[in-house]
């Protein structure tokens, strides 16, 4: 519908990256086990702990390994931590907005490792509440791209259930939905038999800062810097890369 940046593209080819370097294993881990601490081990009375076992399994992550992160979360096995979750706002190079999600059992760890990650690649930790006010929360759900899949078929399936826009990313689509709506949106997929590869809550900039490629090259050398901390689960960015520039750093 509207026209949106190809940055949710660029970090579903990275998190494949990630994947095969193991990355991105224990991030998703880590989200179950919060998940099954928070809302209880039954993914079908937890709706969080639902997707984050979906967008695991959707991952490759082991059924095992799973498995133990619900366990741990719930108390049912040992070596479960107390994990909080704590946002931080910076900058990139180029005035480029940084929002930094934190899954830590360690406060002063995470906001060390974050601090190095943005000034050691030309960015700057910023106050709290100078960079959030330019994001709002949303639910987002990824869909595949698939043969005879098109965006007035989402439409159709999710308008119901409180999708506010569905986005063509090329090699997917982006539903965008109220938080509160996100359930009702990827049950509404489901009964239109329609796979999805991802369903949760983000956040969404209400403005963004055009990029060339010098540019976005610098914002993705601080971005994979900080996922690159375990501490780091979500990194949400302000950038805008049009497909032409996209294609240059790829």
């Amino acid at each position: 519908m509207s026209g949106h940046s190809k940055w949710a593209t660029t970090k579903h080819k990275k998190a494949v990256i990630d994947a095969k370097r193991g990355k991105l294993f224990a991030k998703l881990i880590k989200n179950v086990e919060v998940a099954s601490r928070t809302g209880g081990p039954d993914p079908d009375g937890n709706p969080t702990l639902y997707d984050a076992i979906q967008k695991a399994k959707k991952s490759s992550v082991p059924n095992d390994n799973i498995d133990r992160a619900v366990k741990r979360g719930a108390g049912l096995e040992a070596g479960g931590a107390d994990y909080q979750t704590i946002m931080y706002e910076g900058y990139a190079p180029g005035g480029v907005a940084l929002l930094i999600e934190c899954l830590t059992d360690n406060r002063n760890r995470a906001a060390s490792e974050v601090r190095v990650a943005l000034t050691r690649n030309g960015g700057n930790p910023a106050d709290a509440g100078s960079v959030s006010y330019m994001f709002s929360r949303k639910g987002v759900v990824m869909v595949p791209a698939a043969d005879g899949l098109s965006e007035d078929d989402l439409l159709m399936a999710v308008l119901d259930a409180g999708a506010e826009e569905v986005n063509n990313l090329g090699e997917s689509f982006e539903v965008i939905s109220e938080p509160t709506d996100l359930v009702a949106v990827r049950t509404a997929l489901q009964s239109a038999g329609i796979d999805y590869d991802s369903a949760e809550a983000s956040f969404q900039p209400s403005v963004t800062v055009p990029a060339d490629a010098d540019l976005a090259r610098k914002v993705f050398k601080v971005i994979e810097a900080l996922e690159d901390s375990d501490e780091v689960q979500n990194v949400f960015s302000n950038i805008d890369i049009a497909d032409e520039v996209l294609a240059q750093i790829d």
